[in-house]
């Protein structure tokens, strides 16, 4: 049964409809033909909040939510690509199609330029557009998202040119590009950072005691699996837990602070230079197209000012849509003019995306301590991969990635990339491939409204980065002890020749985020009292002071007894030997899916459960160990059938293995929903930031009285 909020989510996000305005050549339409919300409409706040107002009130349906005549008004009110209000006289140009929808005049021209020659609101052709001459365009600098003035300037009025008759040509594969203007050869057009100091709103209380509360460390502690044992017994796999904790309240408290008041200046965090690479190939027409702009609408309204943002649109080719640009009121702006301008045609070129989004932050002049890229596409790759087949072995998914994002670049320099797949016909193995080589998450988007909340978990995590370049070093202190393994999952580990030291490459490290390995030794018998065991170094860089701290642990001992009594083992322990052994089920279970055996899938499935049932932790109703079987449950219910698996179970499995191999919250299923269990290793800025995505699709209280009565009318239970 779907939960309250999915229900809520699937009404707003996806059922309230507009009339489309009839042009010439048009046939009328049936009375009960109606056109969803369109993309720029979900884009302004002004039809967001429709369903806010008490004017407004929808009018239930078993079709569709209509929409009242003030909302229309509300609508004519606000510019549907800029988002600020539309009033005569305030020194703003106001262009009015033949459709009837109004705009900012240099908005609608800004979209035309982009290659749009339909409304942004009710998708209705144009036979006149708006064309803007050069020596009329504003100055960027005066450009804002809340209606700062223009000067005014009534030529702009005057200009509208005659469309040509649209043409089609056959014989092309791919459709014309997204801007007719060329793009530059190397990406060092970023946007400068040295216009705003980046952290000299911390200069205020540089010596105050708040000051010193900002101050970023790892914390760390260790777990022998029982921490005593008899003299005589000697150990071939002793297992020591090593858990390591980024704290970090301050930048917690940052994004806390930046939720209330989200045009308050931020302290104390690394920006972020982001790069979306996103599909907009023909699959992604109507609603999908719509909800991205949306998602992609929110990421802007959240990054601070010194962070920079750059978006790919890919389809049959790619193109920047614009350089790295700070998301001031100006860059904001110009962003979401940008993204509302997108129009879904064309086959999927994930390479190609990829590429250009790489080279964005290859070839930048300067740099912001925190770069990644966020890719997202509902298709599969129909340029680069040849696909497999039963004469073809399995597609080389690195042919999609550039050397900067597979690591084969020589300047060290890795670019991961958190990879979203869209709805049930994307390429879960390659989406997968491609973030596990990069260092990356893969998610899920299986339901089209959780869109939103998927982006605000990940960003939300990228913009509290408080460690870079973690390496964590374990050296044996006992002259005859060795380590085994190091159970580090998708990270990089090494263990010496010797046995007596072992690397593991850890790498970011988001606020309040926690690291879990499990050192595996051999401890032999002992005539002392105790045996020292390993100690554990932990190297990193801060990235707001570039200073790189080495941290210690105490000595991990044990006792050594002549005579032991009953022997505790370690809850710690035993929670994350659970978490391994679901992990490695559901690869395995995976890999007999992927044969085509989904009963022995299942069976591996069922085989974990009943394991796990028996521990220690099950059995004291651990919270993580309640989560990993509620896991493996909805596994095993998207292995019920081969359509089932191929539909929601693939992508499922492989985004849990994404989850747990980095131990890294990841959208999958319903993880973003408050009630479900799959909510691992989620941190608090991740939380709140999806509280406010939540907080903005769902509405006030209010709202979610008036979806009462139709939410079990409208909800889509869960594919099984």
């Amino acid at each position: 049964m779907a939960s309250k909020w999915r229900k809520a989510k699937a009404a707003l996000g996806l059922n309230f409809c507009v009339l489309v305005p009839r042009t010439l050549e048009d046939s009328p339409p049936s009375r009960e033909v109606s056109e969803r919300l369109s993309d720029a409409a979900l884009l302004s706040p002004a039809n967001r909040d429709m369903g806010l107002s008490r004017s407004a009130t929808p009018i239930l349906s078993s079709r569709s939510i209509k929409l009242s005549k003030s909302g229309s008004k509300s609508s004519k009110q606000t510019c549907s690509i800029c988002l600020a209000k539309m009033k005569q006289g305030y020194g703003r140009a106001i262009f009015t199609a033949e459709c009837s929808h109004s705009f900012h005049f240099h908005c609608i021209a800004s979209s035309v330029k982009h290659g749009n020659q339909i409304c942004p609101v009710c998708r209705a052709k144009w036979k006149e557009i708006p064309a803007l001459a050069p020596n009329l365009e504003p100055p960027p600098a005066r450009l804002s998202v809340s209606p700062v003035g223009w000067p005014q300037n009534d030529a702009l009025m005057t200009m509208v040119r005659r469309l040509p008759p649209t043409r089609r040509d056959l014989t092309r594969r791919h459709v014309v590009p997204l801007c007719q203007a060329p793009e530059p050869g190397v990406y060092d057009d970023d946007e400068s950072l040295s216009h705003q100091p980046l952290f000299a709103e911390r200069s205020s209380c540089s010596n105050s005691a708040a000051d010193k509360d900002i101050v970023k460390t790892i914390e760390i502690k260790t777990y022998p699996e029982v921490s005593a044992a008899p003299r005589s017994k000697s150990f071939g796999n002793f297992s020591v837990l090593v858990h390591l904790k980024a704290t970090s309240t301050a930048a917690t408290q940052n994004l806390i602070n930046h939720t209330i008041l989200p045009h308050v200046s931020q302290t104390s965090r690394a920006p972020v230079d982001l790069v979306t690479v996103l599909d907009i190939s023909g699959s992604m027409a109507g609603t999908k197209l719509a909800l991205l702009k949306r998602a992609m609408g929110f990421v802007i309204q959240n990054l601070g000012s010194n962070d920079r943002l750059s978006v790919i649109a890919f389809s049959s080719t790619a193109r920047r849509l614009f350089p790295l640009l700070r998301m001031s009121d100006s860059g904001r702006q110009q962003a979401l003019q940008a993204v509302n301008s997108l129009v879904a045609n064309g086959g999927t070129n994930i390479a190609e995306g990829l590429k250009k989004g790489a080279k964005i932050l290859e070839d930048r002049k300067e740099k912001n301590p925190v770069a990644s890229i966020i890719l997202l596409s509902d298709g599969q790759d129909t340029y680069s991969l040849s696909g497999s087949s039963n004469n073809q072995p399995q597609p080389n998914y690195r042919l999609l990635m550039p050397s900067s994002v597979n690591g084969g670049n020589k300047s060290g320099f890795q670019i991961p990339v958190h990879a979203f797949g869209f709805g049930a016909d994307h390429d879960a193995s390659s989406m997968h491939s491609i973030s596990e080589i990069s260092g990356g998450t893969f998610s899920f988007i299986e339901n089209e409204a959780v869109i939103q909340d998927a982006f605000a978990q990940c960003i939300g995590g990228l913009l509290s980065v408080v460690v870079q370049e973690l390496r964590v070093e374990i050296e044996c202190l006992h002259p005859t002890i060795c380590l085994g393994s190091l159970k580090a999952g998708s990270y990089s580990s090494h263990v010496m020749d010797d046995g007596r030291k072992g690397f593991i490459d850890v790498g970011d490290l988001y606020a309040d985020e926690a690291r879990d390995f499990l050192v595996s030794l051999n401890v032999p018998t002992e005539s002392s009292i105790e045996t020292s065991l390993i100690k554990v170094k932990s190297i990193y860089r801060d990235p707001l002071t570039k200073e790189t701290t080495i941290l210690e642990s105490e000595d991990v001992k044990i006792q050594r007894p002549e005579v032991l009594g009953q022997v505790v083992m370690s809850l710690e322990v035993d929670r994350q030997r659970n978490r391994l052994q679901a992990a490695e089920a559901m690869s395995q279970a995976r890999v007999a899916a992927e044969q085509g055996d989904l009963t022995a899938a299942v069976s591996i499935l069922e085989n974990c459960r009943r394991g796990l049932s028996e521990t220690i932790s099950a059995k004291s109703h651990d919270r993580l160990c309640v989560a990993l079987d509620a896991e493996l449950k909805e596994m095993q219910e998207r292995m019920a059938s081969r359509h089932v698996y191929e539909a929601s179970g693939r992508a499922y499995i492989l985004s849990g293995l994404s989850s747990h191999s980095w131990q890294r919250a990841t959208t999958r299923g319903d993880s973003t929903d408050g009630s479900s269990l799959v909510q691992s290793y989620q941190t608090p800025s991740m939380v709140e930031m999806l509280t406010r995505s939540q907080a903005t699709l769902l509405g006030s209280p209010s709202t979610q009285r008036l979806l009462q009565p139709f939410l079990s009318f409208r909800s889509q239970p869960k594919p099984r």
